[in-house]
């Protein structure tokens, strides 16, 4: 994900909505910013995470997804201008898929697989708009740590792993006997 197109323009999700879905972008504060194709590595890690989340959850009411746009502050009228599409998040409320198109709020997990063009971003905006909305736990993944934000009174305790090939799974404290281990 680059920089915001150069414009002065502030969208919203009604405009948002319109574009085509091969157009991708994230809105965050009304400003477009494009999203590149990922990497081998980046859709491995995805992947592999999906995969181990769908098992983890499969009689449960939470259901995994894999790069849904989430609209963490909805508004009816679509006037709200933050649409951000991270790469796994999971969803405990069904009423917040209920248009088909999006998740309209905060989802209760969500991963984010770090790249260099997005790190920054992650790190702050978006980390600090997901603690806003409330999500409950954010983790953040680089080639070998894993940064795993865990809500506690509207602010993210933040804790970083080192993981290796052989390293333990790892719990997700806010799905009770989910544990996931990070694939190399």
């Amino acid at each position: 994900m680059a920089d915001p197109i150069e414009d002065t323009i502030i969208y919203t999700y009604a405009d948002y909505s319109k574009w085509p879905e091969e157009f991708r972008c994230e809105l965050i504060g009304g400003l477009v910013y494009m999203m590149s194709p990922p990497i081998i590595w980046h859709q491995n890690i995805v992947g592999a995470l999906l995969l181990q989340l769908g098992n983890a959850l499969k009689n449960h009411k939470c259901k995994p997804f894999v790069s849904v746009g989430v609209r963490l502050f909805p508004k009816d009228d679509g006037s709200d201008n933050n649409v951000l599409i991270p790469d796994i998040i999971v969803v405990c409320d069904d009423s917040k898929l209920s248009d088909g198109k999006t998740c309209r709020g905060a989802p209760d997990f969500i991963i984010e697989v770090l790249s260099p063009s997005t790190r920054d971003r992650d790190f702050t905006v978006k980390k600090q708009l997901y603690a806003q909305a409330g999500v409950k736990e954010y983790w953040l993944i680089e080639r070998d740590v894993l940064y795993k934000c865990v809500l506690d009174n509207g602010n993210y305790i933040e804790i970083e792993i080192q993981y290796r090939f052989d390293s333990e799974p790892i719990p997700v404290k806010t799905l009770p006997g989910c544990e996931l281990k990070i694939p190399l």
